[in-house]
């Protein structure tokens, strides 16, 4: 299928491992023009040294603190700069810290807010003038599968990932008019360095090893078995696509079917 994406221009944020970086790597080879980021420069030449070699395309990079809000603004002039009004922006993030809700802090409710929520909004914001201006454009922002079904101990992800649904649904009432498509996917259990680490913390809640705790996962979906980063980039792509441009406000999980509701 030629999902006409070729030469579009592609900003996808913290993308030098995981979800971000295999969107970014699918969308090379859909014939983008990509862009990464991330807070670590030398996690980041090296992935795109390793896109180099694959593909025989280096992506731009840029190093960016999504806490940080000079940075953002920054990263989406250079690419601006370098190779014109971005078409594409998925928005990605790590995951805030783990925690009950009496565990945590208001600085850690406040780094929460920055990083989840307003790096999406501030982002979007740079973005919306160039894609308006041409009258087309794609946002896609990684949520989880929390916004759906809460996570007990990730209360700060289960909020604000919540607040960024609800501000895609919203936004993308006011752009559609722009031929703007604002949708969210919402990732299930995934082999990132982010299921890792709480793989690690319910261990050591629960006295056991990370491993027993990442097969005790795959367990509970009814695929029974974690998904593969491609899996996830494969539907950001597909909703970045001319195929996919009547889908707008939506949340999609790819979860292998964890997700217990019927909406």
């Amino acid at each position: 299928m030629d999902l006409k994406l070729k030469d579009k221009i592609v900003l996808v944020t913290a993308s030098s491992s995981g979800i971000g970086r295999a969107a970014a790597e699918l969308f090379i080879q859909e014939g983008c023009r990509v862009t990464i980021c991330s807070h670590n420069k030398e996690k980041l030449l090296r992935t795109s040294q390793e896109i180099k070699t694959l593909y025989n395309v280096e992506p731009l990079w840029e190093v960016c603190d999504i806490n940080n809000p000079q940075d953002i603004e920054d990263t989406v002039h250079v690419v601006q700069k370098r190779l014109g009004d971005i078409d594409i922006l998925v928005n990605n993030c790590g995951g805030p810290i783990p925690g009950f809700f009496e565990d945590l802090y208001d600085e850690n409710w406040e780094d929460a807010f920055e990083q989840v929520l307003m790096s999406t909004v501030r982002f979007t914001r740079f973005v919306l003038p160039g894609m308006k201006a041409k009258n087309w454009g794609r946002i896609i922002n990684l949520t989880s599968l929390s916004v759906k079904q809460p996570v007990d101990n990730l209360v700060l992800s289960n909020s604000l990932r919540s607040a960024v649904t609800a501000f895609a649904k919203t936004l993308s009432n006011q752009i559609g008019k722009y031929n703007i498509t604002v949708n969210n996917v919402a990732p299930g259990y995934t082999l990132t360095p982010r299921l890792h680490e709480l793989a690690e913390t319910r261990a050591k809640l629960s006295n056991t090893t990370p491993e027993n705790i990442l097969a005790s996962m795959a367990n509970e979906v009814p695929l029974k078995r974690i998904a593969d980063p491609n899996e996830v980039a494969s539907m950001i792509v597909y909703l970045a696509s001319e195929q996919a441009g009547y889908i707008t406000g939506q949340t999609i999980a790819v979860d292998g079917g964890v997700i217990r509701s019927t909406y």
